[in-house]
């Protein structure tokens, strides 16, 4: 980078710290203020904020290097996590079943669900186990992609390189050190007050980049035919023609025909995967979600906020699709100076010219910094709220709470830095995380919601048997005791899925069930659609009527909100495409589902069953 950048990017790092700074006497107050915001944060600036963290540098260099590699299709399989599909069941239902919990953390919510017992005991503790160990894979997860996309502008000399024996700690892990460390100032300082409102200042930053490369995208004119880098298996890279109008086709196909060799060959059975991945989005929206994202929603106000907050969050993020095709195109453009897909967007930025370069470089550090930052503040509340709280020491004051949130916050971030040192590809992480780690909690996060009979046991038991599962699939993948021939993350999915599914099934039947007062308590705090039929019917039957009313409306909502916000997306993404046919059938598509969603779900926000 030149001077001028280096300073633009000085400047952007100096009022992200003393924004956050500013904020630190207000979460100071509490571990209410910490980690919630005391409840009252507006519902645009959560919105806005969830947007800055759904926007990251490792998530938008793996999409751009699967759009770069694969065409508009590379869309479908961003479905399993990228696509984050999961905010049209966050915006339907499950984002005011979760706000009318008034919990902190998921861990804390299973008090609500299994009692304050032995049995709400271990399922809390399980879950805030397990909640951290993904905190942890997460923010590894970001450090691979911060620390590939800093290291090739800031110039760390190689002598920085560390050798330890076979482990190497580079030049990439310093840098993603540089970008976490200056996070982690106003990250530990100022709790959620910090982390929304230096999000909302980030947005703007990031929304400003967007629109410079996609201007930029939009004048450029690619060949009828080209080359793309493909990954393979063995650590190096290849080239393999294709066409523009096979490019930019979002048609379904069944298959794929990349070459054998490549690492992407494990998506040449395509229409398997999407349908795959749509089984598994489903599956992930109808349980909710934990972590930096449902804190979102335990701290909005009310029930329509809930609402309002996920439409404006979607709204903002379906404008990251443009701006991945944009760095998609240019890379394109680019030719044979890509060699590792996972590289374009570096290799963008690289051509940029001065002071533009700078600006950019700060629009990516902010993208990466709002997630981290999301992500180690709800991590820290696992430690603090459901572990030294609850079980270590039940009588501890604020001040010693939030010397843990302190403390917990810097743990988290060290045991993720130091898992870089190991994996160092970034799908590797993330699929990991998706399809491993993710469907481990994937099936009892499900059943907590819709079966009344579920316990505190069968979860625990459910929730360690599927984590356990994918985390020995990953360590004997890398030791060579899983042969390669298993190696695609659907093999890890499967594998997690059932034994998670079989340990909360005979966990459960094994055990006794949780008392009706707790169980019926739980029902009438949150009101959750699925088998509930004897509790709602101790209901008046003006409630039950009124219940029914609202699930039903829910229902036919989140079958139109899934299409509703893919099509959305793809619609962004094809005007950068310059292709006009899909992208006018995507947006009548839209138009339609939109109206529709009007009538089932907008008009009725304000609308809130009570039960006294």
């Amino acid at each position: 980078m030149h001077v001028v950048d280096y300073v633009i990017v000085s400047i952007y790092l100096i009022a992200m710290v003393v924004v956050g700074l500013l904020m630190q006497r207000k979460a100071k107050q509490g571990i209410e203020s910490y980690f919630l915001g005391d409840r009252n944060m507006p519902w645009w600036a959560l919105g806005a904020s969830g947007m800055s963290s759904n926007l990251d540098i490792s998530g938008t260099m793996i999409i751009v290097a699967l759009i770069y590699a694969i065409g508009a299709k590379g869309f479908y399989i961003e479905i399993r996590g990228g696509v984050t599909l999961i905010m049209a069941f966050l915006m339907i239902y499950m984002g005011k079943w979760n706000r009318r919990s008034k919990v902190m953390t998921v861990a804390e919510w299973m008090s609500l669900r299994f009692g304050n017992g032995p049995q709400g005991d271990v399922a809390r503790l399980i879950q805030a186990i397990t909640s951290l160990i993904f905190t942890v894979a997460m923010i590894t997860y970001f450090a691979i992609g911060g620390g590939k996309f800093l290291d090739s502008f800031l110039g760390i000399p190689k002598s920085w390189e560390i050798h330890l024996g076979a482990i190497t700690i580079g030049t990439e892990f310093w840098a993603a050190f540089i970008l976490i460390a200056i996070a982690m100032i106003y990250t530990v300082a100022s709790g959620l007050y910090g982390v929304i409102w230096t999000d909302v200042f980030q947005g703007i930053l990031i929304f400003l980049a967007i629109g410079y490369i996609v201007v930029r995208a939009l004048g450029i004119q690619l060949p009828e035919a080209f080359s793309v880098a493909l990954p393979l298996k063995d650590g190096g890279f290849m080239h393999m023609g294709t066409t523009l109008k096979e490019w930019v086709s979002l048609a379904p196909q069944w298959r794929l025909n990349i070459p054998a060799e490549s690492d992407y060959s494990m998506y040449n059975v395509f229409g398997i995967l999407v349908m795959f991945y749509l089984f598994k989005v489903v599956l992930e929206g109808s349980g909710g979600t934990g972590n930096y994202m449902i804190q979102r929603y335990y701290a909005a106000k009310s029930d329509r906020e809930a609402g309002l907050l996920s439409l404006f969050w979607t709204a903002l993020l379906s404008f990251r699709w443009p701006f991945i095709a944009a760095l998609a195109v240019w890379g394109i453009s680019l030719g044979t100076q890509i060699a590792d897909p996972e590289m374009v967007l570096p290799a963008v930025v690289s051509v940029l010219p001065v002071g533009i370069k700078g600006f950019l470089i700060a629009g990516l550090m902010a993208a990466a910094m709002s997630t981290f930052d999301s992500t180690v503040n709800a991590g820290a509340a696992y430690w603090v709220k459901d572990i030294y709280q609850k079980y270590i020491n039940p009588n501890a004051s604020e001040k010693s709470l939030m010397k843990h949130s302190y403390g917990a916050s810097i743990l988290i971030v060290v045991c993720g830095l130091a898992l870089t040192v190991f994996i160092k590809n970034i799908n590797e992480i993330w699929s990991w995380i998706t399809m491993g780690l993710g469907a481990g909690l994937l099936i009892p996060q499900l059943v907590r919601w819709y079966w009344h009979r579920v316990n505190g046991y069968g979860y625990a038991i459910g929730i360690a048997a599927g984590m356990i599962t994918a985390i020995l699939w990953k360590v004997f993948m890398m030791i060579g005791i899983i042969p390669d021939a298993l190696a695609p993350e659907y093999y890890a999915f499967v594998a997690a899925s059932l034994m998670s599914f079989a340990g909360i099934v005979i966990g459960t039947l094994a055990t006794e069930p949780i008392d009706e007062k707790t169980t019926s308590h739980f029902y009438n705090v949150t009101r959750p659609f699925g088998a509930w039929g004897k509790y709602k019917r101790m209901l008046p039957e003006a409630t039950q009527l009124a219940i029914s009313r609202e699930s039903k409306r829910d229902i036919i909502s989140v079958i139109l909100a899934v299409p509703w916000q893919l099509t959305l997306f793809m619609f962004m993404m094809n005007l950068v495409f310059k292709s006009w046919g899909q992208a006018l059938v995507l947006g009548l598509v839209f138009l339609g589902l939109s109206t529709a969603l009007y009538f089932t779900w907008y008009r009725h926000l304000s609308t809130e069953v009570t039960i006294d």
